[in-house]
């Protein structure tokens, strides 16, 4: 029994030790020897418990010692009492301290490797402490929410009876617009709502692509140059034709809360949106002659709910959500914000965006510039549509860039129109679906199956069901959805004609 004893002694995977009454070591298991490696060997029979934490403390193995509470403070004090303690070693392991007296006086100690237990519990009050931090954030917007609501719905009550009992077109339109005003600050209101609950809820995706940055900055002015020809201020925009690398969706609207910001905060003077090159980078800026931020508000800004000065009586009202919103999506991107502002002479924010080629641009997206270039020049297309209108508008963008255009119109006579191609195409359009419930994928077969040397081609159509649109391209054909983008047709050209291992079907 003895011998059984002894061996689970020397088996167990905590530490064990057991001490005279006066506190000194009498002896140890394996595992209490190995944690306690800072003897050069097995702790001394003879050590005191206060010189075997002194020796672990000064060899830094022992990070900390955490006392019982109500126990001594130090070690000295602590003869005796390593029982309740919580130890913590250099290599994570916490151990919790526990104690009982054993026969003739004895005390017989137990450092039980509690590591994983402190983690959870750890992460318990990460979570909890998160938990509490969203219901909190979560009742703070409501609160915003619900009184700035309460103060437009208000308005909009008022008006519709004022615009009932109007005596003059003059004064009804004037009231319209104040409607209108009141019904743009629930949109924007009820919008943040919106996005902030995405955000929260883990549902904002990004799709990252190439795209030409002109497409954000032409979206950004139909946007808001009336809202800032309202209030005064001249607006201008910068043109590029830079291409970036981002998700165009998300990116618009960090920018669009800058904006937004800028000229709400704007009361004279103007808005400036622009871009420059830093390396491989473009820093997108929005500039205001506003009142600029001090130093001391710049990272509050940034936070949700906040709002320089509450200001309350500005008439578009603002849950102060828009820069938490960019931050927030531009983390997801990986792109970075910075804030640049002087008090009384206005603010910049800006945003980092990897450099993109324009030629890798999405062929969705718009707009790449008809003059880039003279690749196409000498090329061939032909071109079957059956819609005389759409044929005709094709022909002359494709003769403007340089491209020598045939056609078949009779899809009867196919053999005898190949024959007669002068010259031989090198790329060919087709609509999917052709007079007579011909299948423009067919017809480019039939084509191909009849040239000397088969061209690629591009399906065209208006249907827009996803079942068609994944059949279309798993015969290997890239697809145009009607109406036809001239920028994106430009592309998805390039890139089937120069750079085939850029379009997914051709590979």
């Amino acid at each position: 029994m003895a011998d059984a004893a002894l061996a689970a002694f020397a088996a167990l995977g905590h530490g064990l030790a057991l001490w005279s009454a006066d506190g000194l070591l009498v002896t140890g298991n394996p595992a209490f020897h190995r944690r306690f490696d800072c003897f050069g060997g097995e702790v001394p029979a003879g050590t005191a418990q206060t010189g075997l934490l002194e020796a672990a403390e000064r060899s830094g193995l022992l990070v900390r010692s955490t006392p019982a509470q109500g126990a001594p403070e130090t070690l000295l004090e602590a003869r005796h009492m390593l029982g309740g303690r919580t130890l913590i070693f250099s290599d994570g392991m916490v151990a919790r301290v526990e104690s009982w007296p054993a026969a003739d006086g004895l005390v017989v100690t137990l450092f039980a490797d509690v590591t994983e237990a402190k983690r959870s519990e750890r992460l318990l009050e990460k979570a909890r402490d998160a938990a509490a931090a969203a219901d909190q954030s979560k009742s703070r917007f409501l609160r915003a929410a619900n009184h700035d609501l309460r103060q437009p719905l208000a308005s909009l009550k008022i008006l519709i009876y004022s615009c009932m009992a109007a005596e003059s077109e003059e004064q009804r339109q004037e009231t319209l617009h104040a409607m209108d005003v009141s019904v743009a600050i629930m949109e924007e209101l009820l919008g943040a709502l919106l996005n902030i609950g995405q955000l929260d809820a883990g549902k904002v995706e990004p799709n990252v692509q190439t795209f030409q940055l002109s497409t954000v900055f032409d979206r950004l002015r139909v946007q808001f140059e009336h809202q800032a020809r309202e209030k005064g201020l001249d607006i201008r925009i910068v043109g590029s034709r830079a291409a970036v690398e981002s998700d165009r969706v998300l990116l618009e609207r960090v920018l669009s809360n800058f904006v937004a910001n800028a000229i709400r905060y704007t009361e004279t003077g103007r808005v400036l949106i622009g871009c420059r090159r830093r390396g491989q980078m473009l820093r997108l800026e929005v500039h205001d002659s506003g009142p600029g931020i001090p130093d001391e508000l710049r990272k509050k800004v940034f936070e949700e709910f906040y709002r320089i000065g509450d200001r309350q009586q500005d008439r578009r009202h603002s849950l102060g959500l828009g820069l938490n919103i960019s931050q927030r999506l531009a983390e997801m991107l990986g792109h970075e914000i910075t804030l640049r502002s002087a008090v009384g002479r206005g603010s910049c924010f800006a945003i980092d965006v990897p450099v993109g080629d324009v030629w890798h641009s999405h062929i969705g997206e718009p707009e790449i510039n008809e003059r880039i270039g003279g690749e196409f020049a000498g090329l061939s297309c032909l071109i079957m549509e059956d819609d005389a209108h759409l044929r005709e508008a094709l022909i002359r963008l494709l003769e403007r860039w340089g491209i020598v255009v045939t056609t078949i119109e009779d899809f009867t006579r196919v053999e005898e129109a190949v024959a007669d191609l002068d010259p031989q195409p090198d790329i060919i359009i087709t609509d999917y679906r052709l007079r007579g419930g011909v299948q423009g994928t067919d017809l480019v077969n039939q084509v191909n199956d009849l040239l000397n040397m088969p061209c690629p081609a591009i399906v065209v159509t208006a249907d827009t069901s996803p079942e068609l649109i994944a059949g279309i391209r798993a015969q290997g054909f890239p697809v145009l959805i009607k109406p036809v983008s001239p920028p994106g047709l430009r592309v998805i050209m390039h890139n089937m004609l120069f750079e085939p291992e850029l379009v997914p079907e051709l590979t």
